[in-house]
């Protein structure tokens, strides 16, 4: 059983000695499949945990920014902190990294620690997969992303695993980008296109938005164009400030999220108004609310990005790194 489900095991278990586990051991063994399970975990473990606020705090250098991302459940306890660092272009390496830390809950000291850049990558986009199996309507099949960075691409991807879909269309702001991204999924089975925002929203049954959109930028495409029965997912804004979607669809569509205070305070719900109801994605996999109402909703899950999500993915790791051959 993973440690997560041995509450008994565990604690000895990790008072073996400080474990350091490298990005390419963690990049490794991930998938969507291990990911998926451990965001389900995770969600079902928000109903009954204490969810601890993100810190957003920015590097010695204001364009460098990075969060920190406690969590505990009933056995364990850990943090994430994600970092942030644009001019890593510039040395061929990924603006995003990952780092896990487990703590021993015994002794108070760290017990594990997991570089996983590439894992993040593949936790976010199980939080989007999941909710799009909760909330987007069973023959949804025609999926617009806008943006084609490097959550993007992992996004569409676990997407594709819970629902079969037939044709995506890509939005991006540099045409050779979004054609490579395009073509990308394409070589792995996924047909896909680059389209106008226009185009592309108004052809889809979901939506997904993966960009850094702030207040300072305009919305990522106008409401209107959103069909009855869209499901939206809004991946981009885990900051104040930051905007992917247009105000008058949070007045328009059902509200769920991850975490409500957080969503409300960091995620793109800071922009919703203020008396607009939230359910908590949890509570819909719990079977304690429900979710989507009927086929002519339009859903729309907000991924601020929750600290128990990193643990459970760290404990599965551990237990994937452990059973690996």
């Amino acid at each position: 059983m993973p440690p997560s489900t041995d509450p008994q095991a565990a604690p000895g278990e990790l008072r073996s000695g400080l474990r350091y586990v490298p990005e390419e051991q963690t990049a490794a063994v991930i998938s969507h499949e291990l990911a998926l399970q451990a965001a389900k975990e995770a969600f079902e473990a928000t109903v009954g945990c204490a969810v601890l606020d993100t810190l957003n705090v920015h590097g010695s250098d204001p364009t460098n920014r990075y969060t920190v991302k406690p969590a505990a459940s009933s056995v364990h306890a850990g943090l994430k902190i994600g970092s942030y660092w644009p001019a890593n272009d510039r040395l061929g390496l990924p603006r995003h990294h990952s780092t896990l830390l487990i703590l021993d809950q015994s002794v108070g000291r760290i017990a594990a620690v997991l570089e996983a850049g590439t894992a993040n990558a593949y936790r976010t986009a199980a939080a989007d997969a999941l909710a799009v199996d909760l909330l987007a309507r069973p023959d949804a099949r025609t999926l617009a992303v806008l943006g084609t960075g490097h959550q993007a691409g992992y996004d569409v991807r676990a997407v594709a695993r819970v629902r079969p879909v037939d044709l995506v269309l890509a939005v991006g702001r540099d045409p050779d980008r979004t054609r490579a991204f395009t073509d990308t999924l394409a070589r792995d089975g996924i047909p896909a296109r680059p389209a106008a925002a226009e185009e592309a929203v108004t052809s889809a049954d979901i939506i997904i938005t993966a960009t850094t959109s702030t207040t300072a930028d305009p919305a990522l495409f106008q409401a209107e164009w959103v069909r009855p029965g869209t499901h939206v997912s809004a991946m981009g804004a885990d900051a104040p400030g930051k905007r992917e979607l247009p105000a008058e669809l949070l007045s328009r569509a059902q509200l769920f999220c991850d975490i409500t205070s957080q969503s409300r305070r960091i995620g793109e719900l800071q922009h919703a108004p203020a008396d607009a109801p939230v359910t908590q994605l949890g509570d819909v996999l719990t079977g304690r609310a429900p979710g989507r109402r009927t086929p002519q909703d339009i859903t729309l899950f907000d991924s601020s990005g929750i600290g128990l999500q990193d643990l459970y993915l760290g404990l599965a790791l551990l237990d994937r790194l452990d059973t690996a051959p």
